[in-house]
């Protein structure tokens, strides 16, 4: 699998000069990392999110419903962690939920499996082909959009139609500090154009929206982007959550944590390394190194390493990582497709 352009990285971050969204000074440091830099300096530093913090949200939603809260698992390391957390450390009830897009990997569904096992919590999988259509039309069109943005987007409106079936108050997600740190920044999985690095995607994935999704039929009810799974949800007062913009603990910890307690094992294959991604993934990283030089794991380790979260060294041995063209063609032959 390729990687992009790694002769031209950003000297702070990990992002390629992609002009006219991301460009570069005489000094090799692109414009994001120059403008975050500028505004740390001129406003005041957010206050930090607290586990007291985090208590008090509980407090308000435990014992209230049967479930306390619809953990979403992908069977990764900080999903894995944040079910963990809820049962454990906060003596929730969850319903441990897990969605298939058809591509998702044995081993983590293996992981998650384990883990509502022996935490002993009630485990709801959900596998459909819904998807499939949708992701032969983008490799059919070698389509620039992004195919993680639409899962993200079928994922949180699934998540949300869920909780509310379940009368559940609560949806924690595994994100990062680094990932989202409130509902309004999950726009970006539906490629938000107001963000430079987002622009072409946002763009891409627009014009997909509007050229397949929006007249076929089997999509009719498909959210458009991600605000409008918000928004549809919002009367809902559905809270949000993700134990891992309150704790202190890093990964290196959870992830002993998780194997310790819970038997939780890195999958076989991954990008970027040291992750758990559905196997589409490895397709649609494929897709973003070939039209843009980079992918939304490039954007996401920058802004982890603009505040501090994530070394330069870590996110580029990540982002190295290689998936085989024998294994993206294994992939890309599930949908009728070749890679390119």
């Amino acid at each position: 699998m390729q990687t992009g352009n790694t002769s031209k990285l950003c000297a702070r971050c990990v992002l390629p000069e992609s002009p006219p969204n991301i460009v570069f000074n005489s000094e090799g440091i692109c414009n994001l990392c120059l403008e975050f830099q500028e505004a740390k300096e001129n406003l005041k530093e957010a206050p930090k999110l607290l586990e007291s913090d985090l208590l008090k949200i509980l407090a308000k939603h435990k014992g209230k419903q049967k479930y306390d809260c619809l953990a979403m698992c992908s069977g990764g390391k900080d999903s894995t962690s944040a079910l963990y957390y809820m049962k454990t450390r906060y003596g929730l009830n969850p319903l441990a939920f897990m969605f298939d897009n058809g591509f998702e990997q044995e081993d983590a569904i293996e992981n998650v499996e384990n883990a509502a096992e022996k935490l002993g919590v009630d485990f709801l999988f959900f596998r459909t082909n819904k998807m499939k259509k949708m992701f032969q039309e983008l490799l059919a069109r070698d389509s620039k959009a992004v195919i993680c943005h639409f899962c993200s987007i079928w994922y949180m409106d699934l998540a949300y139609e869920t909780a509310a079936r379940y009368e559940i108050p609560m949806i924690v997600a595994g994100w990062t500090k680094g990932q989202s740190t409130n509902q309004q920044v999950m726009n970006k999985c539906g490629c938000n154009a107001n963000q430079p690095e987002f622009k072409e995607m946002g763009e891409a994935t627009k014009k997909f929206m509007e050229s397949f999704v929006k007249h076929d039929p089997d999509y009719k009810t498909f959210p458009y982007n991600m605000e409008e799974v918000l928004t549809k949800w919002s009367k809902k007062k559905i809270l949000v959550i993700s134990p891992h913009w309150f704790l202190p603990f890093d990964q290196e910890a959870y992830v002993e944590t998780i194997q310790r307690e819970l038997g939780w094992k890195f999958p076989r294959l991954s990008y970027p390394g040291r992750s758990t991604n559905c196997a589409l993934n490895f397709i649609s990283v494929h897709q973003s190194l070939k039209h843009f030089g980079y992918t939304h794991y490039h954007v996401e380790m920058s802004k982890m390493i603009r505040q501090g979260l994530m070394t330069r060294e870590d996110a580029l041995r990540d982002l190295e990582v290689k998936i085989s063209e024998f294994e993206l063609q294994k992939i890309a032959t599930k949908l009728g497709q070749k890679i390119s």
